[in-house]
């Protein structure tokens, strides 16, 4: 359920909204008693919009929000997943 301010209090209390969107949660403005706006995160709005995020964006954002060791993925994980030696013989 999301939190519900009036314009005026909006207007006060303006980076308090802020950081509950940034913490995912959706706030609702009204104007005399009528929903008139919905703030959300970027994120949240750019996903609504259909935008694609780029993969390493993605991943970025994974790592910001995910701590690795808390679902069993040691931090180098990806360092072994590509074989380094130099090139590969190619038969054409």
């Amino acid at each position: 359920m999301s939190k519900s301010y009036t314009v005026a209090t909006a207007r006060a209390k303006l980076a308090k909204i802020v950081d509950e969107v940034e913490s995912g949660k959706e706030v609702e403005i009204t104007r005399r008693g009528r929903k008139v706006a919905v703030v959300m995160s970027a994120t949240r709005y750019a996903r609504l919009r259909g935008d694609r995020v780029a993969f390493m964006t993605a991943y970025e954002t994974f790592r910001e929000d995910t701590d690795l060791s808390q679902v069993g993925v040691e931090p180098g994980w990806a360092k072994e997943l590509r074989d380094r030696d130099v090139g590969r013989g190619v038969k054409l």
